[in-house]
């Protein structure tokens, strides 16, 4: 690592992507810069030259686009926090961005830089995963669209190609009769990186569960989705019987590991009682 870095400011997403095509291999994008300043720091970065997009007002901004809100990539935390349309329509993603850090990384960190960071941990990553969320990809040769769930090749591996950006978040509405959850398990209440973090959404109609989604993070390489637990909530009626299957499922689908931060058994275990706590909620 070089002890002297530099940095491309580009004015228009038209200049990012001219970078990106002609060097984006040997280049590192900064968004906010709250993770890769950090291992800048600690010389554990492979690159001497960056890309700063915080010029790009291109990528920021929250969109009701109907069934739909399109977040821009450099949306930081604090400005979720305070929207009224993430407020109303993905109440979860406003919990998970009061986790992030201290006051000074949300007002800096950005949405986009937290999909793209591709941690297992990253605190707004099962929420979007929970809401089936599609990540928006620019290049010079076009946009595409990738679902959320597919984006994340490996631990942090995504399908991103050197000369592409995320430019957006689009993700789907609340539906009436749907409610959402997030809670996040860490060292202390603040400003910790989470040993087990899970969002949720669900529909509820007299007693039975219509749909269910689950997000986990910190439980496998990569957020991951509980599809065999999905498929016993859903249609089932929700009672206490049904919670601990539910809380016994989770347990056993999810693939933690040991590490400095906590253990297999504890990542199971508590998992498992962030569901029900949910469940509890949905019940009442």
């Amino acid at each position: 690592m070089s002890l002297d870095p530099t940095a491309q400011s580009p004015a228009t997403l038209t200049e990012a992507y001219a970078l990106l095509s002609e060097r984006g291999r040997e280049m590192k994008v900064i968004a906010g810069g709250t993770d890769l300043m950090v291992l800048m720091n600690a010389h554990m970065l492979d690159a001497a030259e960056f890309i700063d997009l915080w010029r790009l007002d291109e990528l920021r901004g929250i969109t009701d686009e109907g069934d739909a809100l399109r977040v821009g990539a450099l949306t930081t935390y604090t400005q979720l926090i305070r929207s009224e349309l993430i407020q109303r329509h993905v109440p979860a993603l406003v919990a998970a961005s009061r986790t992030i850090g201290a006051i000074q990384i949300q007002n800096r960190g950005t949405i986009g830089g937290n999909i793209v960071n591709a941690s297992p941990a990253g605190d707004s990553l099962p929420v979007l995963a929970a809401y089936d969320a599609e990540v928006e990809i620019g290049s010079a040769r076009g946009t595409r669209l990738v679902a959320f769930n597919e984006f994340y090749a490996g631990y942090r591996c995504t399908m991103l190609q050197p000369d592409e950006l995320v430019l957006a978040v689009r993700i789907l509405k609340l539906k009436e009769g749907e409610r959402d959850f997030f809670w996040k398990v860490g060292t202390r209440r603040a400003q910790a990186i989470s040993k087990t973090v899970l969002a949720a959404r669900a529909g509820i109609d007299k007693g039975i569960i219509t749909s269910m989604s689950i997000g986990v993070g910190s439980v496998a390489p990569t957020v991951v989705r509980a599809p065999e637990t999905e498929h016993l909530l859903t249609g089932s009626r929700l009672n206490a019987s049904l919670m601990e299957q539910a809380r016994q499922r989770i347990a056993e689908e999810i693939k933690p590991i040991t590490d400095l931060r906590s253990t297999e058994h504890y990542r199971r275990t508590v998992t498992g009682n962030v569901l029900v706590k949910f469940l509890r909620q949905l019940s009442g």
